[in-house]
């Protein structure tokens, strides 16, 4: 690849997913992007590039993009924003929505299903305490071939073992051949939509609590920025939003400020942010959850 190659990816991969590649990342372009470059017939990046270029390869750039925002992820992944989520933030609202009952979680990032079925099932343990609720978790993800995989909830035996206790492999997982199915109650929890964080996302409606993990480490300052602004638009006055351990809205924006006591937590910063009202444009789905 050369450097004219490299810019032009540089710059096309932050103009459409926000990613900000710094100089030094060619290797990691050039692992994800040769074996995407052989899948469709081309020689090497070169081609690739060249193709892009035309301006008449959407579907092509889309999976550009695609292949370099795919991440790692796992159930239950670092384990404290579900302990917050059970501990701190849950008891917090069933006290406050005591009188709608219902809740609105949103998984901005949510790749192939782990985060958003981890708090699936986290909401299932809860058992009578959610008995009448109606709940919904949104997952979003900018790649659509991840939104299918967690549509489908078929892991491997490799992807239940990282970070799914056995019980609960056991409880809420079927076999299928050599794969492992999410039983069918806790995928209707799961409502999958595409998003691109860089474009607006007010139609999704206001979010009790919002997972916004592990993306935004690969977004610049001015990118963040934005984001954090908008996320604070679509949370509740008194809801909650999870960063990555490696994240922080400190420094960056005052849209939020951090919980007192529990890290990696944030609420909206009330004094600063406006607040508009939500109207929904088209019926939410929820999914009630019977008593266990």
């Amino acid at each position: 690849m050369t450097p004219s190659e490299y810019e032009f990816l540089r710059k096309l991969l932050k103009e459409r997913s926000g990613l900000d590649l710094s100089a030094d990342k060619q290797y990691l372009v050039e692992s994800r992007l040769v074996p995407l470059a052989r899948r469709v017939g081309m020689a090497g990046i070169s081609e690739l590039v060249q193709k892009a270029k035309t301006g008449s390869a959407e579907t092509l750039i889309g999976e550009v993009v695609e292949a370099m925002t795919t991440n790692e992820t796992f159930f239950f992944r670092d384990k404290i924003p579900f302990e917050h989520l059970r501990d701190t933030m849950l008891p917090a609202l069933l006290q406050a929505r005591a009188a709608r009952r219902a809740l609105r979680i949103w998984c901005a990032a949510s790749s192939t299903g782990q985060e958003p079925y981890s708090i699936a099932m986290l909401l299932k343990e809860m058992g009578a305490a959610l008995s009448g609720w109606r709940v919904e978790i949104v997952a979003t993800d900018l790649s659509q071939g991840v939104l299918e995989k967690s549509r489908a909830a078929l892991f491997s035996q490799f992807e239940v073992q990282r970070g799914l206790p056995i019980q609960l492999l056991v409880k809420y997982f079927a076999q299928v051949g050599e794969m492992w199915q999410l039983n069918a109650d806790v995928r209707a929890m799961v409502t999958h939509r595409q998003l691109n964080l860089l474009q607006d996302f007010s139609h999704l409606g206001s979010f009790d609590v919002i997972f916004c993990r592990n993306v935004l480490i690969y977004f610049d300052q001015d990118t963040k920025i934005g984001i954090f602004e908008r996320l604070a638009r679509v949370v509740e006055p008194d809801g909650f939003m999870v960063l990555g351990a490696a994240e922080s809205v400190v420094g960056i924006s005052d849209a939020f400020k951090a919980h007192p006591d529990r890290r990696g937590l944030y609420q909206p910063n009330t004094a600063r942010v406006p607040k508009t009202a939500f109207v929904p444009s088209a019926p939410l789905k929820a999914v009630a959850l019977a008593s266990r």
